[in-house]
This record gives C-alpha cells, structure tokens and sequence, in this order.
C-alpha cells in the first residue's frame, strides 16, 4: 500500500505539468488578450492605439516567446509563488486563501446532501426492488442527471420570486461571522449541485447492493439467523461502498463544475466565479494558477479514496 502510494505521489508531478501545460496552451489559443480588454474598458474598443496596446503588452511579458513565460510561472509555483493579477496586480495565493474557504464550504455542503440522500435513495430502491417506490427513486435520480446544474439554479430564483415573491439570498457572509445567514446563502446553490452527485450515489448504490446480496457469503449470513439490519449494514453496505466511493471521486470534477456555475448564477465570491471572471478578461496567471490548485485538490482527492480502499477492502493494503 505505501509503494502504491508513493508511486501516485510521483505520478502527480506530470499530472499537474501537463493541467498547467494544456491551461497555458487554450489561454494563448483564443482570440483576444488582456492588454486589449483592459485598454478596452478604459478608453473603448474604436479609441485602442496600437502603440498603447503593444506596450502594454510589454509589459505584462505577453511579449515574450510562449515557453519564456510558462518557464516563468512555473518557477514562480516552484518557489511557493503563484504570480500576481494580470488585471488588478493582487497577488493570486492570497485570492485563492480569502475564496477557498467559500468554495470549500459550498462543497461540502453538496456533498453532505448528495451522498446522505443518494445513499438512502439508493438502499431504498435496493430493498424495493421492481416495487413502486424503486420506480420512484430512479426516476428522481435519471431527471436530476438529465437536468442541467445552471437551468435549475436559475429557476429556482425564478420560482421563489414568482411565487412568494422573495429572492434567495446573493452574496456571502462568512460562516463564522453570521452561521444562518451564511447557510441560508448557501443552501440553494449547494442543494442544485449535490443533486447531481446524488443521483449518481444512489444509481451506483442500488445496483451495487443488489449485486452484493445475491452473493454466497450473504447468504450464508442469512443462513446463519442474523437479523436483517445486521446482514444490509456489516456486510452488504460494507463491500458495496467500494464501487460508490470509486464513482463519487470520478464525479468530483463534475461537483467542481457545478461548483463554479452556481458561484456565478447566485454570486457567491468563491474561487469558481473567480475563475470565470479571470477567463472573460484573460488573466492568464488567474486561470493557470486556478487550474493549478484545481488539480492539485483532485489528486489529493484521488489519494484519499486510495486509503479508503485500504480500510473498506485489507486486501488492498497488503500489495
């Protein structure tokens, strides 16, 4: 378990040079820079003189050969250093430290309410099998993966405006500032993006656990007198929680995107509607450094439910 541990740890190293390296290239890909949407916003796009423009440009190192500058960054990121703004000349750590915190308290947020709702939806259906309440609970879960993260935030908005006239809250106050405003904020956003995670739990948990009770040893279980509770929770949830576990941390990039949709359709200041915002003015050291951090959170993810397999399965700790 621990070589295998260490060998994911190197192989994290490339995986974060080529998410830099694929970020760097798209940025440099499409039209349009920053030095032309900041001379853009100051003096309008018929008044840009091209000498302004080019110094500008000057400036900002967009002048340099393409590997100079990502040579650049990178050794800044070696150093701890993740650049600063092209826009506004913050330092970009100290916006990631000041949003994480946000983003992070959404996430978890929808993975509390994903994974606890898809995990009863999906042992409930288990245990009605081909009844109407298993009829019920897929195809709750088939129309929250069919139904697009930004179309129900939206009308959710829509439909309490509409209805009680009244707009769920916009913004962000810090959880430990005001708790129930804070979760207030966040309840609406987090609940559109752990609908998602939750129907995929509770599809993966069903037909997980299905497979697991027609297996010998479950049987043998029931053969032995144990009460039922006992057979579903030690051994049938048990090992059907290592396929749930693999599908949940695939589905973490989804959360990620659903995260950083609904940051910028309820304005939450998190790292996702920063993000968003540093791609429409073409902050490239913004974007590079985000997808930085972005990757190096998957693959601590990925490391996690790797020692979770080693305490779900012992077989996988002994290789």
């Amino acid at each position: 378990m621990q070589r295998f541990l260490a060998v994911r740890l190197l192989l994290a190293i490339p995986t974060l040079i080529g998410a830099t390296l694929f970020v760097f290239i798209i940025m440099r890909v499409v039209p349009g820079d920053i030095a032309y949407a900041f001379l853009a916003g100051e003096e309008g796009a018929a008044a840009i003189d091209p000498a302004s423009l080019e110094k500008l440009r000057e400036e900002l190192g967009l002048l340099d050969p393409l590997p100079v500058q990502y040579l650049k960054w990178v050794s800044g990121v070696v150093r701890g250093d993740l650049g600063r703004s092209m826009w506004n000349k913050a330092p970009v750590t100290e916006e990631i430290l000041a949003r994480f915190p946000i983003s992070a308290q959404l996430a978890i947020m929808a993975i509390i309410i994903g994974f606890s709702a898809g995990l009863s939806l999906g042992v409930i259906s288990a245990l009605n099998q081909d009844r109407w309440i298993d009829n019920v609970a897929r195809l709750v879960a088939i129309n929250q993966l069919a139904i697009p993260a930004f179309w129900q935030g939206l009308m959710i908005i829509l439909f309490t405006v509409r209805v009680f006239s009244w707009m769920p809250p916009l913004g962000y106050n810090p959880l430990w500032e005001d708790p129930i405003r804070s979760m207030t904020q966040l309840i609406f956003p987090a609940a559109v993006v752990g609908s998602n995670l939750m129907a995929i739990v509770a599809r993966m948990t069903r037909s997980t656990m299905l497979e697991v009770m027609r297996e010998d040893y479950v049987r043998t279980a029931r053969a032995k007198g144990l009460l039922n509770r006992t057979v579903i929770i030690r051994h049938v949830m048990r090992n059907a929680m290592i396929p749930v576990v693999t599908i949940v941390s695939l589905s973490f990039g989804g959360l990620l995107n659903g995260t950083v949709v609904m940051e910028t359709v309820f304005s939450v200041p998190g790292l996702g509607l920063y993000l968003i915002q540093s791609i429409i003015v073409r902050d490239y050291t913004v974007t590079q450094a985000l997808v930085f951090f972005f990757a190096g959170i998957f693959i601590a993810i990925n490391l996690i439910v790797d020692i979770m397999y080693g305490w779900l399965d012992p077989r996988i700790s002994r290789q």
